[in-house]
C-alpha cells in the first residue's frame, strides 16, 4: 500500500513538472511534506522517478557472491577431480609398470608417448609465467611495480576526494554521464581499479582468500555501482566511502618510496592510518543510513546530515563525550552505533595513547644540519656531558681568539638533559645538537660530515675501563673515516698504547691534520717536566688554555700569577723584515720592540717536510714565510710580527702602533749599501762597529759594494745569500766554529743546513763519548732516548735496608697506587721524558718506584729498557718505605693512582693521592746525616771549589739541600676531581668552587689534573702545530715514527750510535736557573727581567720565558714559607728578586761529557749528577786552564774515594762502562732564614755509594 501511494505521488509530480516547463527541477513531495532524495530534471529522464538503490547494491552483492560461488564450485570440482585422478592414476601407474616390464622382456626398451601430458606441462608453464609477471607488477619489486602501486593508492585517495565532494549532494540523484564531470573521472578511476583487480587476481596464490580481502571487498562495493550508474543515468552515493580503507596501506606506500625507515615511524603511520580510515569509513555508513532512512519505514525517518557532521558524531562517540547535539535517528544508525561504540572506544583508548607516546618520544633533535654558505662547521661527538661541553665551549669560543666563524654541531645518541639543553640555548647562534650516532651512516649524513671542517671526538676521562673507552673512540674514527676518508679527525685517547690501533686505519694520516691527543701521555709528560723544572706543568697548561685576564690591584702573588695566566700560545708568519736574521736576533727584537715572546719556528726542508724547532740557536736564519710560535695575551698582539716593517716601524716605541703599513716590499732606497748589508746581517749593533760581522767581510765591504750594486727589490735576497757567506766566519755569539755534515739526517730541533756538532769532527773525550758506542747500544734506534738492554725485575728490586744503605739523593720518587685489577696508566710516559737523550748519562735522575709489586710487574715490560730505575715494593702510605728511599733528599716526589676511576663518588676518587700527599707533608726529618757528611769532608763555604768558570751560569744552577720537614719536599699530585685540590693545602684559603687554575696548589705546581688538557682539543683544531710543540716540549722527543715503532714491538728498540742518531741529541730542553749566584747574580737584586732575557739570549743562547717565585717574595717582612708560584712571560721592566728561579730553554752542550770525569769529583758535579742538574745545561767552559788546575788538585781526593768504595760490603756498579767513577750525593743542612728564602739551594758534597746496577747492562 505504501509503495502504491509513493508511485501515485511520483506520477502526480511528473505531471506537474510537464505542465510547468519553466521550472527546471523540483523535488518530489511526499504526503507528509518531507522532501525525497530524487531530484528530477528535464534533461535526464529518471525512469518515472523510481528509486533504484537496490540495483546498485545488487550489482555489488551479485559480483561478490557470484564470484565466491564460482570459486567454491571450482575448488569442489578440482577436489573431486583430484581425488578421481588420484585413484585412476594409481591404476594407470600400475598398468604402466606392467607394460614396461612386458616391453622390456619383449623389445628390450620403453618409449613413453603421452602427448596430452606434454601439452599440459606447457600450459602450466605459460600460466606460471603470467602469474609471476602479475606478482612482480603488484609487489613493487621493480620501478614499474612501484609506480603502479603508488598510482593505485593515489587514485584511491582521488576517488575518496570525489566521494567527499558528492557527499554534499543527495544520496540518490539522476545524473547524465556525458555531462557530469565528476562521474566521468570516477568512471576512469574505477576502470583502472578493475584492471588492477585483475592483476591481483592473477597473481593470487589462494583465490578464495584473495576474494575475501579488504581491498577486494572495497572493489566489489565501489567498482560495479559506477557501471550501473552509467547504465541507469543516475547516481547513488552508496558504499563509496569504503575507499577510505585504502588509507591502511599508507605506511606500505611510504616504505616503497623509502620515506619510512625506522620502526617507530612505521608504527606511528600504521596506527594513524588505521584510526583515520576506520573513523572515515564509519562516518560514511552513518551518513548513508541517516540521510536515507530505514527501508522498512519507507525511508520516512531520515535526517539531513552532512558527511562532516557524521565525522564529528563518531569522534565524540569514540571519546565517550557524547554532547547530544548530533545523534542517530534511524534504527540502522543506532544499531551501528551500538557496535561501533564497543570497537571504537577500544580503538580510541588503545590507539590514541600509543600515538601520543610515539609522537612524544620522537627525537626532538632528529633533524638534519643545514650548512650555511661561507661558514664552516665542525662535528663534536663522543662523551657529550655538561662538563665536557662547557669546558670545550669555554675554550673554543673564547674572546681572545680571532672571530670564530665556525658552527659547532654536537652529535650524541642520548638527548641532552635540562642543564645541557640550557647551555646549548645560550650558544644557539654557534651551537646545534642532533641526536644520533657516528656509527650510523645516516646520522653522519644528517650532520653533513662530508662538508665538515673537522670532527672532534671527546673521551670520558673518568671511565672505569680506559681501554674500552679508547676502543669506542677508535670505532668512531673507523666509522667516520669509512664514510668520508678525507675528513680531519682530532680524537682524545686515554691510554698511550691504544694510539697504535689508529695506525691500522688506512685513511688515518697525521700529515693531513689527523691528531690523537693521548691524555695519559701528556699528563705524565707534564708531570715529568715538573720533575726537571718544578712548576713547568702549570705554566705549559696555562699556555694552551684560553684564560681571560683578571685584574687585581693589590700587590699579591695572585696579581702576578694571573697576569701570566692571560698568556696563550699563538702562531703567526714572520714579516719579511726578519729574513736573514738569526733566531736569537729575531727573538730579541720581538721581545724588546714588539713585546712578543717567540720560542720556536716551523722549519720547512727542501723536500717540503716541516718540523718545529724550539730555540734552535743562532745558527738558524729566518727565511721568507717562516711560521713563528709566540707567547702573548691576545691574537691581535701577535699580528705585530706579521705587520712589522723596518722602514715604517723602526722608530716606533709603542708596540700598539705597529699595524699594517702601505709598503708592498721592504725598500731602503735612502740607505747606503753598507748600512743595508749590516742591517741584513745583525740587529742591535752600531753601523760602525758591528760585532756580528767578521773581519773578512768588513774588509771586503768596498769590494762587495762595487761588485754587487744592490737594488731595493733584491736587498732581501742578497742579505740571505750574504748570511751564507757570513756563516763561514766565527761569530762572537758562537765561540766554537760551526761544523757541517751535509749527509746527516737532521734532528727535530736542528737546522738541516747547519749542523753545529758533527761527532766525526770532534776530538778528545768528546769523540770517545759519542763514538765508543759502535759495539754498545746506549740509545734507542731513533737516538731520542737513553736505552739499556732489558733488565729482569728482580735485579732492580730494593729492600728497605738496601735502599737505606744506598742513601738515595737527587732522585725522583714515584709513589703509585695500584693492584692487579687496576687499569694501567702507562708509567712509560713518565719515564721517557726523564730519559731523553739530550741529557748526558751522568745527568739522568734516578727513578725509584714505591708501590705494589703486582701492579708494577704489569708495567715493567714497558720500563725494562730504561737505565737508572729501581723499585721498592711497598705502599706510599708507609713512612718507613718513604724514609728508606730518602724522600727528604729527592728532587721531586710524584704521587699517582691507578684506582681513581673505580669509585663512583667523585669526592673520594682522589683519596689515596690526597692521603699520601698529606702524609709526606707531615713527616719530620733530622739532619744529622747531612751534618756528618759535611764534617767528614769539611764545610766548604758557598762559592768555593767550583769546576766551572766564574762567568758560567752554572753558578746559578738550582741546588737543593737536605730538608727537615715534609712540607718543603717538592711534590706534585695527580688529581681526577678538580674540587679535591682544596684538600692538598690546609693553609690556603681557596674556595671549593674556585676554578682549578686559580687555586694555590695548581699555581705553585704541586697539583695537576687531567681536566686542564681539555683545552688542547680546540687549540689543536685552530692550529695543529700547537699540539706538536707541546708534545715536543713534554714528551722528550716522541715522534710519529717512534709511535709506529712502539706499535710494532711495544718497547723501545736499541740502536747503535751513528752520526744520524747522535745528531738527534742536539735539541734544547727546559732548564731552571737561580739568580742568587752566578753570572746573572747582578740582575737578581732589583734588575729587570728584560735585561736578563737579553743577556741570557746573547751570551748563552738561553731563551727565558718565565719565573718561579716565592709566594711571599712581595712581602717586605721575613717569611718562612717556601712555596713558589709561576709567572709566565713577565714584561721587560718586571723587577727580579734574588730568590727567583728562571724558566729557560737551553741548548744541548756537547762539551759537558768532556769534563764529566773531573766534574764528578767536584761539588758542582755532585749537583749535576743528583740535584737539579737535569734541569740545567752546562754552558761552554771558557776557562780551560783553571779547570785543569782544579782537576789536578782533586786527584788526591779521587784516590780516597776509590779506596772508600772498595771497603764497602757490596760491590756497586755504574751504568757507564767507560767511566767507573762513583756518584756523589750532595747534602747540606740548612737552618738559617736565608736558606729558607732561597729554598735551600746551596749545598756541599759528600760521597755516597751509587745505586746498584750491573755493569754490562749499559
Amino acid at each position: 500500500m505504501a509503495t502504491w501511494n509513493a508511485s501515485q505521488i511520483i506520477l502526480n509530480s511528473m505531471s506537474n513538472i510537464i505542465e510547468s516547463p519553466q521550472s527546471k527541477s523540483h523535488p518530489v513531495m511526499a504526503s507528509n511534506g518531507a522532501s525525497l532524495f530524487i531530484p528530477v530534471t528535464m534533461e535526464v529522464p529518471c525512469d518515472q522517478g523510481t528509486r533504484m538503490w537496490w540495483a546498485f547494491l545488487a550489482s555489488s552483492m551479485v559480483t561478490f557472491f557470484g564470484g565466491l560461488f564460482i570459486i567454491l564450485v571450482w575448488r569442489t570440482f578440482k577436489y573431486l577431480w583430484t581425488v578421481c585422478c588420484h585413484c585412476g592414476g594409481k591404476n594407470k601407474e600400475a598398468q604402466k609398470v606392467v607394460n614396461v616390464a612386458s616391453s622390456q622382456v619383449t623389445d628390450g626398451d620403453y618409449k613413453p608417448t603421452d602427448d596430452k601430458e606434454e601439452v599440459g606441462v606447457a600450459e602450466v608453464g605459460w600460466m606460471t609465467s603470467v602469474k609471476d609477471w602479475a606478482g612482480v607488477m603488484i609487489s613493487a619489486q621493480t620501478l614499474t611495480g612501484r609506480v603502479l602501486v603508488v598510482t593505485v593508492f593515489a587514485l584511491s585517495i582521488g576517488a575518496l576526494m570525489i566521494y567527499f565532494i558528492d557527499s554534499s549532494n543527495p544520496i540518490e540523484s539522476c545524473q547524465n554521464f556525458y555531462k557530469d564531470f565528476t562521474l566521468q573521472i570516477d568512471m576512469a578511476f574505477n576502470i583502472f581499479f578493475l584492471l588492477y583487480f585483475g592483476l591481483r587476481f592473477i597473481a593470487a596464490n589462494d583465490k578464495l582468500w584473495f576474494w575475501l580481502e579488504v581491498n577486494s571487498v572495497v572493489d566489489f562495493f565501489t567498482v560495479p555501482p559506477v557501471f550501473v550508474s552509467v547504465y541507469l543515468n543516475r547516481s547513488w552515493l552508496g558504499l563509496r566511502f569504503l575507499r577510505a580503507l585504502r588509507l591502511i596501506q599508507f605506511s606500505e606506500i611510504l616504505q616503497f618510496l623509502n620515506i619510512l625507515k625506522t620502526s617507530n615511524s612505521i608504527k606511528l603511520v600504521n596506527l594513524c592510518s588505521i584510526f583515520i580510515s576506520t573513523w572515515l569509513t564509519a562516518a560514511g555508513f552513518i551518513h548513508l543510513v541517516e540521510n536515507s532512512g530505514d527501508p522498512w519505514r519507507n525511508f520516512e525517518n531520515s535526517q539531513d546530515l552532512s558527511y562532516w557532521e557524521c565525522v564529528y558524531l563518531l569522534m565524540v562517540t569514540m571519546s565517550t563525550v557524547g554532547y547530544g547535539d548530533v545523534y542517530a535517528k534511524t534504527t540502522l544508525g543506532r544499531l551501528f552505533m551500538v557496535f561501533f561504540i564497543l570497537g571504537g572506544l577500544a580503538m580510541f583508548a588503545s590507539y590514541v595513547p600509543e600515538i601520543i607516546e610515539l609522537i612524544g618520544n620522537r627525537k626532538k633533535y632528529g633533524g638534519s644540519y643545514s650548512a650555511v654558505s661561507g661558514r664552516k662547521h665542525i662535528v663534536v661527538c663522543g662523551h657529550i656531558t655538561l662538563e665536557s661541553v662547557s669546558n670545550f665551549l669555554k675554550d673554543f669560543l673564547h674572546k681572545d681568539r680571532d672571530d670564530v666563524n665556525v658552527e659547532i654541531v654536537f652529535l650524541h645518541n642520548i638527548s641532552p638533559n635540562l642543564e645541557l639543553e640550557a647551555l646549548f640555548k645560550r650558544h644557539f647562534t654557534q651551537v646545534e645538537f642532533y641526536q644520533g650516532s657516528v656509527l650510523n651512516p645516516h646520522d653522519l649524513a644528517r650532520v653533513k660530515i662530508e662538508s665538515a671542517d673537522a670532527c672532534l671526538i671527546l673521551a670520558n676521562k673518568y671511565c672505569a675501563d680506559p681501554d674500552a673507552e679508547d676502543a669506542s673512540n677508535i670505532m668512531r674514527v673507523i666509522s667516520i673515516k669509512n664514510y668520508h676518508p678525507k675528513i680531519r679527525i682530532i680524537t682524545q685517547m686515554l691510554q698511550y698504547h691504544n694510539k697504535a690501533h689508529l695506525l691500522n686505519i688506512p685513511s688515518w694520516n697525521w700529515k693531513d691534520g689527523d691528531d690523537a691527543i693521548c691524555l695519559a701521555e701528556l699528563k705524565l709528560g707534564f708531570i715529568a717536566q715538573s720533575c726537571l723544572a718544578q712548576g713547568l706543568s702549570t705554566m705549559l697548561a696555562n699556555l694552551f688554555s684560553m684564560r681571560s685576564f683578571i685584574k687585581i690591584e693589590e700587590d699579591t702573588w695572585q696579581k702576578y700569577y694571573l697576569e701570566g695566566v692571560a698568556n696563550e700560545m699563538y702562531t703567526e708568519y714572520l714579516s719579511s723584515a726578519f729574513v736573514g736574521l738569526s733566531f736569537p736576533a729575531v727573538c730579541e727584537l720581538c721581545f724588546v720592540k714588539l713585546k712578543l715572546l717567540m720560542i720556536a719556528i716551523e722549519y720547512k726542508s727542501e723536500k717540503g717536510e716541516s718540523r718545529i724547532l724550539i730555540n734552535p740557536g743562532n745558527h738558524m736564519k729566518i727565511k721568507e714565510g717562516t711560521l713563528g710560535f709566540f707567547i702573548a695575551s691576545d691574537a691581535k698582539e701577535v699580528k705585530r710580527a706579521f705587520f712589522y716593517c723596518k722602514a715604517c716601524h723602526d722608530d716606533i716605541t709603542d708596540p700598539k702602533r705597529i699595524k699594517k703599513c702601505a709598503c708592498k716590499r721592504l725598500i731602503y732606497s735612502k740607505m747606503s749599501i753598507r748600512k743595508r748589508l749590516i742591517q741584513a746581517c745583525c740587529i742591535g749593533c752600531s753601523e760602525i762597529d758591528c760585532s756580528c760581522m767578521s773581519g773578512t767581510l768588513r774588509n771586503n765591504m768596498g769590494t762587495l759594494e762595487q761588485a754587487f750594486p744592490i737594488s731595493p727589490v733584491t736587498v732581501n735576497d742578497f742579505s740571505t745569500s750574504l748570511r751564507g757567506f757570513e756563516d763561514e766566519q766565527p761569530s762572537a755569539l758562537s765561540p766554537k766554529k760551526k761544523q757541517r755534515n751535509g749527509g746527516m739526517r737532521h734532528s727535530p730541533n736542528t737546522s738541516p743546513n747547519m749542523m753545529r756538532h758533527d761527532p766525526l769532527l770532534m776530538t778528545g773525550n768528546d769523540q770517545i763519548d759519542n763514538m765508543d758506542s759502535s759495539s754498545v747500544k746506549r740509545y734507542d734506534s731513533t737516538g731520542m732516548f737513553h736505552w739499556c738492554p732489558a733488565k729482569e725485575l728482580d735485579k732492580v728490586l730494593l729492600t728497605r735496608s738496601e735502599a737505606a744503605m744506598t742513601v738515595l739523593s737527587g732522585h725522583v720518587v714515584v709513589c703509585i697506587f695500584g693492584d692487579m685489577t687496576s687499569a694501567l696508566i702507562g708509567v712509560r710516559n713518565l719515564v721517557m721524558p726523564l730519559r731523553a737523550s739530550n741529557f748526558h748519562y751522568h745527568e739522568l735522575k734516578h727513578i725509584v718506584f714505591v708501590g705494589s709489586l703486582d701492579y708494577i710487574k704489569r708495567e715493567w715490560e714497558t720500563l725494562h729498557n730504561f737505565p737508572k730505575v729501581s723499585i721498592l715494593p711497598g705502599t706510599p702510605l708507609s713512612r718507613a718505605d718513604l724514609r728508606a728511599v730518602n724522600i727528604n733528599l729527592c728532587d721531586m716526589c710524584v704521587i699517582l693512582s691507578a684506582n681513581q676511576n673505580n669509585i663512583d663518588d667523585t669526592s673520594l676518587q682522589d683519596k689515596e693521592c690526597i692521603l699520601a700527599s698529606l702524609n709526606i707533608k707531615s713527616m719530620q726529618f733530622d739532619d744529622s746525616i747531612g751534618l756528618l757528611q759535611a764534617n767528614s769532608q769539611g764545610f766548604t763555604p758557598p762559592g768555593m771549589e767550583r769546576s766551572s768558570p766564574d762567568n758560567s751560569p752554572l753558578h746559578g744552577v738550582a741546588r737543593q739541600a737536605s730538608i727537615t720537614t715534609g712540607a718543603n719536599i717538592p711534590i706534585i699530585t695527580e688529581l681526577v676531581n678538580d674540587s679535591n685540590v682544596q684538600f692538598l693545602d690546609q693553609d690556603d684559603d681557596d674556595d671549593p668552587d674556585t676554578e682549578l687554575y686559580l687555586t694555590q696548589p695548581f699555581a705553585c705546581g704541586t697539583a695537576f689534573a687531567v681536566s686542564v688538557l681539555d683545552s688542547l682539543m680546540s687549540a689543536t683544531y685552530f692550529n695543529d702545530n700547537i699540539l706538536t710543540l707541546i708534545r715536543t716540549l713534554v714528551t722528550g722527543g716522541a715522534t710519529p715514527e717512534l709511535e709506529a715503532l712502539v706499535a710494532e714491538e711495544n718497547a723501545l728498540r736499541g740502536g747503535y750510535s751513528t752520526p744520524q742518531t747522535l745528531a738527534n741529541r742536539d735539541r734544547c730542553r727546559v732548564a731552571q736557573l737561580a739568580l742568587y749566584d752566578g753570572p746573572f747574580a747582578d740582575l737578581g737584586d732589583g734588575g729587570c727581567y728584560g735585561d736578563l732575557y737579553c743577556k741570557a739570549l746573547k751570551t748563552y743562547n738561553m731563551l727565558c720565558f718565565g719565573i718561579y717565585r716565592l709566594r711571599d717574595a712581595h712581602i717586605s717582612t721575613p717569611s718562612q714559607c717556601t712555596k713558589r708560584y709561576v709567572i709566565t712571560n713577565p714584561p721587560y721592566e718586571f723587577e727580579l728578586v734574588p730568590t727567583d728561579l728562571i724558566f729557560c730553554l737551553m741548548q744541548f752542550d756537547h762539551n759537558a761529557s768532556q769534563s764529566r770525569a773531573s766534574l764528578s769529583h767536584s761539588s758542582h758535579s755532585s749537583h749535576s749528577s743528583s740535584k737539579k742538574s737535569s734541569s740545567v745545561t752546562s754552558i761552554l767552559h771558557t776557562a780551560s786552564a783553571n779547570r785543569q788546575n782544579r782537576v789536578k788538585a782533586r786527584d788526591s781526593r779521587d784516590k780516597q774515594k776509590t779506596n772508600r768504595m772498595g771497603q764497602a760490603e757490596k760491590k756497586w756498579y755504574t751504568d757507564e762502562t767507560e767511566n767507573n767513577y762513583p756518584r756523589n750525593i750532595q747534602i747540606k743542612p740548612m737552618s738559617t732564614h736565608m736558606a729558607n728564602q732561597i729554598n735551600q739551594y746551596k749545598s756541599t758534597s759528600s760521597l755516597i755509594p751509587p745505586i746498584r746496577e750491573v755493569e754490562d747492562e749499559c
